[in-house]
This record gives C-alpha cells, sequence and structure tokens, in this order.
C-alpha cells in the first residue's frame, strides 16, 4: 500500500520479518515511520533482513516453537506496542515437534503466537492482527481439539489447515475477550492470497515442491502484493474480527478487502473450547479484567 497513513513514533513487531511476507511488511511499515521490530529465530539473518530496510528497526530473538523463548522475549519488552502482526508460521512441513512437544504446525502458528499475544497483551495499545489463510477451508475447518497433535491422523495439509482455522478461532475469542474487557484493543486476521515466498518449500515432498514451484512461477503474486492485506488490517479502521483477504479470483491475489470464512471459524463455542486448550497447553492466560 503506498498509501499507508504515517506511522511515526509507533512501535510494531513482526514475526518472521526476516523473508517473505514478514519482510515486505516490515519494509512497509518502517517507510510509513514506524519503529519495527522485527522478531525472528535466526538473529543473523534478521540483521541481514534488517539491512534491507530504509527506517528505524530492531531485531530480537523470538523462536515460537519453543515457549521459552516467546518468555524471555516478553519478559525483556518494555514500553508500548502499537501493533503486533503474528505473521511468523511454517506451512506443510513433514510430522514432528516443538521443543514443548506439540505438533511442529499448530505449536508454531497457533500455540506460539497465542502465548506471545497474551504475554504482550498489557503492552500493546492499538491491535493485533493474526495471519490466517484460505488453506483454514481445506479439511472442512475441521478441529481436532481432542488430538491437536494429530496422533496416528497427521499428514502435512490436515495439520496445516487445523493452524490456520486456530489463527481465526484465535482472533474471533480474543476480540471477545477484550470487547468484554473494555479494551480498545482490537483484533484481525489476514491472509494473502497465494503469494510466492519461501513458505512452501519445505514440504519435503517432491509432488508438492514441484506443483509449487510452477504455481509460484506462473499464479501466485510477489510477497509485496501478499502483504497488502496484513497492512491493510494493521492500519486502517476496521470492526473487531475483521479478516482481511484479496478481491480476487478464488482471493487468491489483488487489492485488499474484507472477506468471510468458514462458519466453522467463527464458531463462538469452538473458539472457546480452542481458548481453554492453549491455555492448558502454554500455561498463559488472558491477562485483562474487565
Amino acid at each position: 500500500m503506498s498509501d499507508l497513513p504515517k506511522l511515526t513514533g509507533r512501535t510494531v513487531i513482526v514475526t518472521g520479518a526476516n523473508s517473505g511476507l514478514g519482510l515486505a511488511t516490515a519494509r512497509a511499515l518502517a517507510g510509513a515511520g514506524a519503529h519495527v521490530v522485527l522478531a525472528v529465530r535466526d538473529v543473523d539473518r534478521g540483521h541481514t533482513a534488517a539491512a534491507t530496510i530504509d527506517g528505524s528497526t530492531e531485531v530480537r530473538r523470538l523462536d515460537l516453537a519453543d515457549l521459552s523463548t516467546v518468555r524471555e522475549f516478553a519478559a525483556a519488552w518494555d514500553g508500548e506496542i502499537s501493533i503486533l502482526i503474528n505473521n511468523a508460521g511454517i506451512m506443510m512441513v513433514p510430522e514432528g515437534k516443538t521443543a514443548d512437544g506439540f505438533e511442529r504446525q499448530f505449536g508454531t502458528n497457533h500455540l506460539g503466537h497465542f502465548a506471545l499475544t497474551n504475554l504482550l497483551l498489557p503492552h500493546i495499545t492499538d491491535r493485533v492482527v493474526t495471519l490466517s489463510s484460505g488453506a483454514h477451508r481445506w479439511d472442512r475447518g475441521r478441529m481436532y481439539l481432542d488430538n491437536v497433535n494429530l496422533t496416528g491422523n497427521y499428514s502435512p495439509t490436515r495439520a496445516y489447515a487445523q493452524s490456520k482455522m486456530s489463527n481465526l478461532l484465535f482472533t474471533a475469542e480474543l476480540q471477545r475477550r477484550l470487547t468484554a474487557a473494555g479494551s480498545p484493543v482490537r483484533a484481525y486476521a489476514a491472509h494473502p492470497g497465494y503469494a510466492a515466498t519461501s513458505l512452501q518449500s519445505h514440504t519435503n515432498s517432491r509432488v508438492w515442491g514441484t506443483l509449487m514451484t510452477v504455481g509460484n512461477a506462473v499464479f501466485a503474486q510477489s510477497a509485496e502484493a501478499g502483504a497488502l492485506p496484513t497492512l491493510y488490517a494493521a492500519t486502517q479502521d476496521l470492526p473487531g474480527d475483521s479478516f482481511v483477504g484479496p478481491d480476487g479470483f478464488s482471493e487468491l491475489r489483488g487489492a485488499p478487502k474484507l472477506v468471510d470464512r468458514l462458519d466453522a471459524a467463527k464458531n463462538p463455542e469452538t473458539a472457546a473450547r480452542l481458548w481453554t486448550l492453549s491455555e492448558e497447553l502454554t500455561g498463559v492466560t488472558f491477562p485483562l479484567t474487565a
């Protein structure tokens, strides 16, 4: 978005900001005057990325697949955060566990951001933007809350779809809790459509790798275009729990607009169950009271 409002004096955290959508988002926000914190697993790569950004930046270590580093990141924070952008994620990776023993995609894409958001929430003054995906539709919106690690039921696509459903349910329940607490902070979700990034390159599947390579070359839009829905959600005045995506065919590409999601991704009972389970798994609770 070339017409971003001025963000001078505002601090924005972008997880996974050393490449792809995160880096494109960080560049745009820094260009609008924000101080952008690149929260990244690999600090050296983070500094390399920060060197390509024209504006005020800093790099801090954060590994969403290791809750101890999430706690360290939050404990070291001092001062206000205008916007938290939960951008980082992994996609369709082989079965594996996080440092805390969770299925990798659910643990990284959802639980890591769940813990980070709640630990930082007392510092956040404006909004939280969490990246989901059109892939939340892949498994007909199913959530496996009695077996979130998908033990004996794992597939890379099923795990990714569940993690992206979790992002939407988390956003809905977060907004409900913020409203109940009388907080002015707003929770939004966004998805980039089909953007050519390195996210698709870690499947360890020759078939998927070939399909994604062709798709990136023929159908995908750039990371800069894919970041537009995130930037829209981060800077525009929208109702809480808005979901932003591209306006083109099947929401694969185009300009940002408000988009719909599966009914299952709006279900308040499922969202509440996921929240309670996430608190139990991470040991992190919602910090605000009415």
